[in-house]
């Protein structure tokens, strides 16, 4: 019995750990971003960031293609050998070149699509940052089976800093989109190189065709699942370009950004730690479904408040931070925020499918979640932009249904225990948002005491009602931050 304890602490704290470092790193990288994306603001144009957004569907798709799922396979797989290693790599190497190569013909094609000539040298120049790529998600994927995110937190942040500051001396240049452009390349060339410098994993010269078939077998499931993701992902993008102006992308773009930034980082950290971490006990249901009500927990302890104050602070923050020719975002930005608030969930049920190695399922998951979200946006058009929006907040709540229902057949975590794990924390979120939004009224402050006179009234109303209300992700929380205090107090002494 002490055996099994020791090791669920080792496990616990490998993984805790793990949160905690690529937290560090999305912290770090949301704050650089959030900076970068406010001063390119200054310097470019609406329509700069629409241009950008209408590329994105087909980037996004170059580098599903290219990793084809091996990055995945890699992961989940208990043991993997210097040869699976290598036949991934060469693999990936290989699509690399030849998505960019299909991307370089394609460009005329692309910009014809959305009556855009300027489009060809973007597609042109951009490719290259797919091939760039190739060459270091076996070194990723790697670091993330060794559960390794400090080295990725030294290679994320410089490369963040150093490609931010090369995108703004661009913009302040004058350069225009093009600041954007290179923004992204320098960013996957920097990290690709440091990841060769601080990882030792190395090629060999082996091939397998055995090992390539094992690891496509399951990784080309989670391959056309996630192709369907990101055209949908993207797909309001895509249609807000066919219908209307770049300048509208550029606003629902930059609005997208903003609340990716939020909702996607601070998901995709435990996210990202979870899968590999939780795919070593897939077997053990009993633990799995401990684990995974703890993470949604927290999440959404994390997430609901976040969006919610974005959404009560989205004026005051555009008002202060950028020129006004961003203002009409402010909508934008809020009918996003409400979209993103169940996506932590979404992935998350998700997560629990790749785990339990049904891509299978997980693919026919995202077949019907999609043609529910086509009727959806069919519909929503024809009422405008704003119409466009609205559906995708019903998109997102509707698609909570499908995404938690096999949590249930695989784990046993059926949908009334995951709304009691969250509901409690989403009702003092909108409380707390109601309280700002109030007390926000019968102020009249300048749009920076506003900010912060506000943000710190939501804050302590939520931290303290959870506290009195002893709400279980917080206490959790606090837990794990005295372990983590006590034990660097201890070594330290």
């Amino acid at each position: 019995m002490g055996t099994i304890m020791n090791s669920t602490n080792a496990f616990r704290h490998t993984m805790v750990t793990g949160i905690i470092w690529t937290f560090f790193e999305q912290i770090f990288r949301i704050g650089i971003q959030t900076i970068t994306t406010l001063i390119l603001a200054w310097f470019l144009l609406p329509e700069d960031f629409g241009l950008i957004a209408m590329l994105t569907v087909f980037f996004a798709l170059a580098n599903s293609l290219m990793d084809s799922g091996f990055s995945q396979a890699l992961i989940r797989k208990k043991e993997v050998s210097k040869t699976d290693y290598s036949t991934a790599f060469y693999t990936n190497l290989t699509l690399g070149f030849l998505i960019y190569i299909l991307l370089f013909s394609s460009a005329h094609f692309i910009s014809i699509f959305y009556n855009e000539p300027r489009l060809v040298m973007l597609v042109r120049v951009m490719g290259l940052i797919v091939i760039i790529n190739s060459f270091q998600l076996v070194q990723v994927a790697d670091l993330t089976r060794k559960l390794n995110f400090k080295v990725q937190f030294r290679v994320i942040l410089p490369s963040a800093i150093f490609s931010s500051i090369v995108a703004v001396s661009m913009a302040a240049m004058g350069f225009g989109i093009w600041s954007l452009v290179f923004q992204m390349l320098i960013f996957s060339f920097v990290s690709t190189t440091l990841y060769w410098t601080v990882n030792k994993w190395r090629p060999s010269k082996e091939f397998s065709l055995e090992s390539l078939n094992e690891m496509f077998g399951f990784g080309s499931k989670l391959l056309a699942s996630g192709l369907l993701e990101t055209i949908f992902q993207n797909i309001y993008v895509i249609t807000i370009g066919k219908l209307f102006s770049a300048t509208l992308v550029g606003y629902y773009f930059f609005a997208q950004r903003i609340q990716q930034l939020v909702v996607d980082q601070l998901s995709g950290v435990v996210q990202k730690v979870t899968y590999p971490a939780l795919s070593s006990i897939q077997d053990d249901n009993p633990a799995l479904k401990s684990f995974y009500r703890k993470i949604i927990q927290v999440v959404t302890y994390v997430v609901f408040p976040c969006m919610i104050a974005l959404v009560v602070l989205a004026k005051p923050i555009f008002s202060l931070m950028l020129k006004e020719d961003w203002l009409p975002a402010v909508p934008y930005l809020q009918l996003l925020c409400i979209a993103g608030l169940l996506y932590p969930l979404h992935v998350i049920n998700l997560n629990i499918l790749k785990v339990k190695g049904r891509s299978d399922l997980f693919l026919h998951l995202e077949i019907v979640k999609k043609i529910m979200m086509v009727i959806i946006l069919l519909v929503s058009s024809k009422f405008g932009i704003f119409g466009i929006l609205i559906g995708e907040v019903i998109s997102s709540f509707l698609a909570y249904i499908p995404n938690s229902y096999f949590s249930v057949k695989l784990i046993n975590y059926s949908i009334p225990e995951q709304l009691r794990d969250f509901i409690p924390t989403s009702l003092l979120a909108f409380t707390m948002g109601v309280i700002m939004y109030t007390v926000g009224l019968f102020l009249p402050l300048s749009e920076f005491t506003f900010i912060l006179v506000i943000g710190l009234v939501g804050a302590t109303f939520y931290i303290l009602a959870n506290y009195l209300l002893k709400m279980p992700a917080q206490l959790l929380i606090l837990q794990i931050l005295k372990e983590k205090y006590l034990k660097g107090g201890q070594s330290h002494g």
